[in-house]
């Protein structure tokens, strides 16, 4: 993938936009929210300091372009709500992976569809992705069904060991772009 100028997405009610120092706030409470981190590794953030260490490490990453890293904000206003990213990009450049969260407050009103709909449309036609990969927690429905409504399959699970318990995550990739 190419260094280009940050690329800001709209939807109906959204705007994916870059990352920006002013959103700490808003990073640490979702990365902090218990009910955000059940079906996640290890992404919580105990510390304001953790958050601006991540937010800092994210900045510095999208120039390189190791990953995209949207906020999710409702249109007319900055508020962050949530995060997409297409990140862990195939070596030559045809295969992503796509992760997101969302604040709670948000969640069961279609906000991550659009905003997923929008990456994966930017990620095939704009990106020219062959593949899109996603793990989701093999019991997280809710992501489980946003995935497959967006045409991704199932192939595989893989097994992290965290902290002497084992979280098991299931492989869903899209191949293509069906338009």
């Amino acid at each position: 993938m190419q260094s280009t100028p940050f690329p800001v997405l709209n939807t109906e009610r959204l705007v994916l936009r870059s990352l920006e120092a002013d959103d700490e706030e808003a990073i640490f409470r979702l990365r902090a929210e218990e009910s955000v981190n059940t079906y996640l590794e290890d992404f919580r953030h105990s510390s304001i300091e953790q958050t601006r260490e991540f937010i800092g490490k994210i900045r510095a990453g999208a120039p390189e372009s190791q990953w995209v890293y949207w906020a999710i904000s409702p249109k007319g206003a900055n508020d962050l709500i949530g995060t997409i990213c297409l990140w862990n990009f195939s070596s030559d450049g045809a295969a992503a992976e796509v992760g997101y969260m969302l604040h709670p407050d948000f969640q069961g009103k279609g906000f991550m569809r659009e905003a997923l709909e929008k990456v994966i449309e930017y990620g095939f036609r704009v990106v020219n992705l062959k593949k899109i990969e996603a793990y989701t927690h093999r019991d997280n429905q809710a992501s489980t069904r946003l995935l497959e409504k967006f045409h991704f399959k199932r192939r595989g699970e893989k097994t992290v060991k965290e902290e002497g318990h084992e979280i098991i995550f299931t492989l869903y990739k899209r191949i293509g772009d069906p338009e």
